[in-house]
């Protein structure tokens, strides 16, 4: 019994220990900046906050570091990255705005300690941030209000044109035939940060589809292919 109380007392102790050092040099299991967090803001972040941007860079640690509770605010806000529109809501392929699961790695890594990592190999590439020709999207036909459509249209997106600022629209298209798609939830949208909203998969709207949910003094262009 003797020799029991003392192994389990040895095996207590190395736990202790292993916990100890593990909350003095971090764990794989700790979110860092080279590892995880630099993935996510070269994505989501990199094309505005760049030395020639818009806003301030946040390429490196460095820059990132001192401004971590400000991003992690601005991150759980939904303030940035300023995609203007509600998740879950339409389906589109340019969607810059962050992830839950992104949101909750942000956050972990902040509350964790804003930890940089110890292996510099962990960093991804830099982003290109080559400007790329801008192609013009003007959209084929601009509503506002509750709208009847007077032809056929393939919907490829939509774009704001006039939005009230904090503002919210929650625009649908209703088919002839009864049935609703979602087109797009606007929620506090933006102007000085104008974007498309395009589909994932493009919409086929028949003549004499209604489109609904746009205030009066608001105005949407919709984008057909």
């Amino acid at each position: 019994m003797k020799r029991l109380v003392v192994f389990v007392g040895l095996v207590f102790s190395v736990v202790c220990l292993s916990v100890a050092r593990g909350g003095a040099h971090g764990s794989a299991t700790a979110v860092t900046w080279n590892r995880e967090v630099s993935r996510i803001v070269f994505e989501k972040c990199a094309p505005c906050h760049n030395p020639s941007g818009t806003a301030f860079s946040m390429l490196s640690y460095l820059d990132v570091q001192p401004r971590a509770n400000e991003v992690k605010d601005a991150v759980l806000s939904r303030r940035m990255p300023p995609w203007g529109a509600i998740k879950g809501f339409g389906t589109f392929r340019n969607d810059q705005s962050l992830s839950q699961e992104q949101i909750e790695i942000l956050t972990r890594w902040v509350d964790g300690g804003i930890r940089r990592g110890n292996n510099p190999q962990m960093l991804p590439k830099p982003p290109d941030l080559t400007l790329k020709p801008v192609v013009a999207l003007e959209p084929a036909v601009v509503v506002r209000g509750t709208t009847r459509l007077s032809r056929a249209l393939l919907l490829d997106g939509v774009i704001p044109e006039a939005v009230p600022a904090g503002g919210s629209a929650r625009v649908i298209a209703m088919l002839p035939n009864g049935r609703v798609e979602p087109l797009v939830w606007l929620h506090g949208y933006a102007d000085r940060y104008r974007h498309p909203f395009l589909f994932r998969r493009p919409i086929m709207l028949p003549e004499g589809t209604t489109i609904r949910g746009l205030p009066a003094e608001a105005a949407l262009g919709l984008i057909s292919r």
